[in-house]
């Protein structure tokens, strides 16, 4: 059985303990939840909560059939094999230096990455993209002198409904 990472969107009633149930009936199953993004749509009383595992298609479909039980839960799409949009986002504290300033410039301005916040010390910066793309931004900014980051985890719209 080969194991695929899997892009679930998941449309809820925004209730209170809604998330908190719905991470309960995976960890209890024993299935890990590898990012995790949240947030309302476009109408206020449903949220959207698109999520990413790993699993064989059968794990996936034994996860999907979990959440579809639970009763604040109104749809389940795995959208890893439909035509979506993937983002992630991320920010990147690096320290400034003699021997590392001119090549974090040149890294942010070949990437065009985003200056949300700079200092004579440290430097703040924004990166959008894919997960292929997040992931080489990090191993490149790492020997720059990466003091801290904070990723998004996946978010993604299906291209048509």
């Amino acid at each position: 059985m080969e194991r695929k990472n899997h892009i679930i969107s998941i449309l809820v009633y925004n209730k209170p303990d809604v998330l908190a149930r719905i991470a309960g009936t995976l960890g209890g199953k024993g299935y890990n939840i590898d990012s995790l993004c949240v947030n309302t749509t476009t109408q206020k009383d449903i949220s959207k909560i698109v999520m990413t595992t790993a699993g064989a298609q059968a794990t996936i479909t034994r996860i999907e059939n979990q959440l579809q039980r639970l009763v604040d839960v109104i749809s389940v799409d795995d959208l890893t094999n439909v035509e979506s949009i993937h983002r992630e986002m991320v920010l990147v504290r690096l320290n400034l230096n003699a021997q590392n300033t001119e090549a974090v410039k040149i890294a942010i301005d070949t990437n065009k990455w985003k200056i949300i916040v700079s200092g004579d010390t440290y430097v703040i910066i924004e990166i959008t993209g894919d997960q292929t793309q997040i992931d080489f931004a990090l191993a490149r900014l790492e020997p720059l002198g990466m003091t801290d980051i904070t990723r998004t985890g996946l978010v993604a719209l299906k291209l048509d409904d």
